[in-house]
This record gives structure tokens, C-alpha cells and sequence, in this order.
């Protein structure tokens, strides 16, 4: 599958510090583009990177018919560590299928999922130059949906925008896999049962902004978030989904609260664990539980799972204003381990047996 492409011709490759990346701050010279008109999705095509002009009524400016998807390509290096001019996409298939699901939701009509790998592809041929060499760095990907009819009044769009941008990235943190100090919210919600909790919304994360700026303003890098109705079981970290491991178990919340996005990095670590031996629950967590294995000396080790970070280490997770420090804020050896095995998969440094990545030539 090919697409139109109209080349950029100003490239933004060298206004990039490559060795300063951090996350999201720079993008590739050009996106990926589909409208919906009609009933039908057009046939796609490749645009430079730039403004894009819209109207005042645009539906999604005032009622948040929006949502997106992140994802990751990757040199695959050979024994040394050089590229050898493929690239991998890892799980874009699951990518896909949770904006339709997210879409679904959101009364967005659903794309199909070979069309959005392909597009990506393309996309990432295209600017293949802006994919990082360096292990523990990438080329990210956000495909997004909006509503992109001019109205105003509460309906669903009849026209959309299916668009891809790339950014090349490093950690998601400053610090690497250096753990992190997470708030635990006993004030605010994320979602609710029923509500949006379970997609990519774009109104779940602006519904967590302010719960994150006053944690970050008490020095902690993200919230941890409780049910929405109890305020008593553990839900997700704003943008990664959390684990713990309880006397030597992984502990982590169940998907069946309907309040918790189904991560790609959270369904990979668990298939991992269980592959390594390791026993894995999925449950409806109580925070008292947490409290009361940290206690014990049976909370070894807390991370969070999610694209940007990959594993996140937690060292330390404040309640009701009692610090609980974790391994002594140091990563623990489950971490470690699953960190490095999802990398070597996705840089092709070990053989992919579950099939996960879909590698192309570049």
C-alpha cells in the first residue's frame, strides 16, 4: 500500500539537540493524514509537518470528541549495535485495535487496523533519518482521531481527521530508570466505572492535569489514582498502568473495573512474567493492602508499565502523607529484568518468539 506524499522542503532534523532529546519535544519532518466524509475514510496520504488551520466551531475545541494512540519504532541493530536498515514496530496491531476502541466510545468510526499499520510504516520510511541510533531511544508515534465538523451543539461529528505525527525520543523521565516518588490521591479522580477510564481519550488526561500539578508542586513526579467512587482500590497512574510484587507475587489491577486503560507495555509485561516463571494476579487491589505488605517488608518492588517509559520504577509512594519507601528507592531485579527483555525484543537483540514486532526495510 502506497500513499501520496508531498515532501517537506525544510527539514527540521538539524534544529534537534540528539543529544538532549527528551520526550516529545521535537518532531519529524512530516505526518501522516486520513479524513472521514461521507461514511468513508479517504485513501490517506503523506503531508509535511506544520500548522493546520481550523475553525472557531471546530466540535472538538468544545466537546472533546478526541483520542489517540502511542507507539514505538526501533532501529534493529546487529551484534554490535549498528542499524541494519530494517525497523520494528512493536504491537501496532494492539495499538490499532484500542483506537477503535477508544473510537467506539467515542462514536468515532472505526479505521481499519492494515490501513493504520501501513500508513505507519510509510510514515516512518519517510523520515527514517529521525530514528535514533542509541539504545534506550526511539522514534515515537502518535496517531490521533478528531471530530472535525464545525457546530456547535452535543452530537457526534460527521466528518473526522485520522492523523500520525513522529517524534524521536529518549526517556520519559529525566532520569531514566532512576525510581520515581508518585503521590497517592485520596482528594481527586481520574474516571469512573462506566465512563472513559478504559481508552485513550484525550478528556481522561486533561481530567488528571490538575491532580498532577499539585503533586509535582509537593516534589513527586506523577498521582497515583483510586476509584472514582470509593476512593479505596488502586486504579493506574495517570500515564503508565501500576504493579507491585507482594511477597515475590506481581500484583496488578484488574482490567474489569472499566476504569483502567489495557496497556500494550502492562499486557507484554505480564505475558513476559509468566514466561519467566513469575506468578501474576489480576485483582481488585485495596490501597490499605499495599500499606499493610509495605509494613510486613513484603512490598519489594513497584513499577509502572506504559510506552513512554517502557518499566518505571517506583521508590517511593506517599499516603495520606506517610512516605513508603520501596526498595530502598533503588529498581528491583523483576524490573530490571523485564526492562531489558521487552528492549532486547524490540530492538531485535534477542529472537521475537511471541511475534510481536512487525519489522520492515527501511
Amino acid at each position: 500500500m502506497k500513499f501520496p506524499i508531498t515532501r517537506n522542503p525544510n527539514t527540521r532534523f538539524d534544529s534537534i539537540d540528539w543529544n538532549k532529546l527528551g520526550f516529545g519535544v521535537y518532531f519529524s519532518d512530516h505526518i501522516f493524514i486520513s479524513k472521514y466524509k461521507d461514511g468513508n475514510w479517504d485513501g490517506g496520504q503523506i503531508l509535511p509537518y506544520g500548522p493546520m488551520e481550523f475553525e472557531p466551531a471546530l466540535c472538538t475545541f468544545h466537546y472533546a470528541q478526541s483520542c489517540f494512540e502511542g507507539l514505538k519504532t526501533f532501529h534493529c541493530l546487529d551484534k554490535s549495535g549498528k542499524p541494519t536498515g530494517y525497523a520494528n514496530l512493536f504491537r501496532p496491531d494492539k495499538n490499532a485495535a484500542r483506537l477503535n476502541l477508544s473510537g467506539e466510545r467515542l462514536c468515532i468510526p472505526n479505521l481499519d487496523i492494515d490501513f493504520q499499520i501501513e500508513a505507519m510504516k510509510e510514515l516512518v520510511k519517510i523520515d527514517q533519518k529521525f530514528i535514533p541510533s542509541k539504545r534506550g531511544e526511539s522514534l515515537y508515534l502518535r496517531p490521533f482521531i478528531f471530530g472535525s465538523s464545525n457546530f456547535l451543539g452535543v452530537q457526534a461529528s460527521a466528518e473526522y481527521n485520522f492523523i500520525i505525527c513522529t517524534s524521536p525520543v529518549s526517556s520519559y523521565y529525566a532520569n531514566g530508570l532512576e525510581p520515581i516518588k508518585i503521590l497517592v490521591s485520596d482528594k481527586y479522580v481520574r474516571a469512573v466505572r462506566g465512563g472513559l477510564g478504559f481508552t485513550k481519550a484525550a478528556a481522561n488526561y486533561a481530567a488528571s492535569l490538575y491532580g498532577g500539578k499539585k503533586a509535582k508542586e509537593e516534589g513527586f513526579s506523577q498521582v497515583l489514582w483510586l476509584d472514582g467512587v470509593e476512593l479505596k482500590y488502586v486504579d493506574e497512574v495517570g500515564a503508565m498502568n501500576i504493579m507491585f510484587v507482594i511477597d515475590g507475587e506481581i500484583v496488578t489491577p484488574t482490567l474489569e473495573q472499566g476504569s483502567i486503560l489495557g496497556g500494550v507495555t502492562r499486557m507484554s509485561v505480564i505475558e513476559l512474567a509468566k514466561d519467566m516463571g513469575l506468578k501474576v494476579s489480576e485483582r481488585r487491589i485495596a490501597f490499605e493492602e499495599v500499606v499493610e505488605a509495605h509494613e510486613a517488608g513484603k512490598l519489594t518492588e513497584c513499577f509502572g508499565t506504559g510506552t513512554a517509559a517502557i518499566i518505571s520504577p517506583v521508590g517511593q509512594l506517599t499516603y495520606k502523607g506517610v512516605d513508603m519507601i520501596i526498595n530502598n528507592s533503588q529498581i528491583g531485579p523483576i524490573s530490571q529484568k523485564l526492562y531489558d527483555a521487552i528492549l532486547d525484543i524490540q530492538y531485535s537483540e534477542e529472537q521475537d518468539k511471541r511475534n510481536w514486532t512487525v519489522k520492515f526495510k527501511l
